[in-house]
């Protein structure tokens, strides 16, 4: 139902709306800045209902803070910020969903199955503390994207996130980390 308003009343509207915290000013940044961090998200996500979920929360949050923000030129950078701390919260939140099914899973085994020799198992178990050892022993920006990946079973873009570089530094310290892993061992 639309409602009829005098001409004193239609007048005030544009004023009313660029008074109010400047709302219209964000409206504007996010016109030339939405786009690009709705494709930054799905980068990211890469399930198009779910990117498009966050993006939502990512502008809800920004609007709502909007009024505190101070440093225009970095809007952009500001809503990158936001949006990587809602993909963070859906990673963790979906983390916790998939690490429960697989507990549900587990509950009810489908077959039995066979038991590892204990030598078997001690050579594993031997193995796995020396890799975890060789790789505590690399430098931090080597080691973390290697446990990220390997140990956390993180997606290049996840840890790319999560240590805030770009995807190509990430890949090129996980080769680097693996060829260090590799002399290392090679030489014990």
């Amino acid at each position: 139902m639309k409602t009829q308003m005098g001409k004193g009343e239609e007048s005030m509207l544009p004023q009313y709306h660029e008074n109010t915290n400047g709302h219209s000013r964000f409206d504007q940044l996010i016109k030339e800045n939405g786009l690009f961090i709705y494709k930054y998200i799905y980068s990211l996500i890469r399930h198009k209902e779910q990117a498009e979920d966050l993006y939502q929360e990512v502008l809800i949050s920004a609007f709502l803070a909007f009024p505190a923000f101070k440093e225009e030129a970095k809007f952009r950078s500001w809503l990158y910020r936001i949006a990587i701390n809602k993909c963070r919260d859906f990673w963790r939140k979906e983390k916790k969903e998939k690490r429960f099914w697989e507990e549900e899973a587990y509950k009810y085994p489908m077959e039995a199955e066979k038991s590892p020799e204990p030598e078997e198992e001690f050579l594993h178990k031997s193995e796995r503390e020396e890799m975890v050892e060789t790789i505590s022993s690399l430098p931090d920006m080597y080691r973390d994207p290697l446990l990220l990946f390997y140990y956390h079973n993180r997606t290049l873009m996840e840890i790319s996130a999560e240590v805030d570089a770009p995807m190509s530094t990430v890949k090129t310290r996980m080769k680097r980390g693996k060829e260090r892993l590799k002399a290392r061992l090679g030489s014990e």
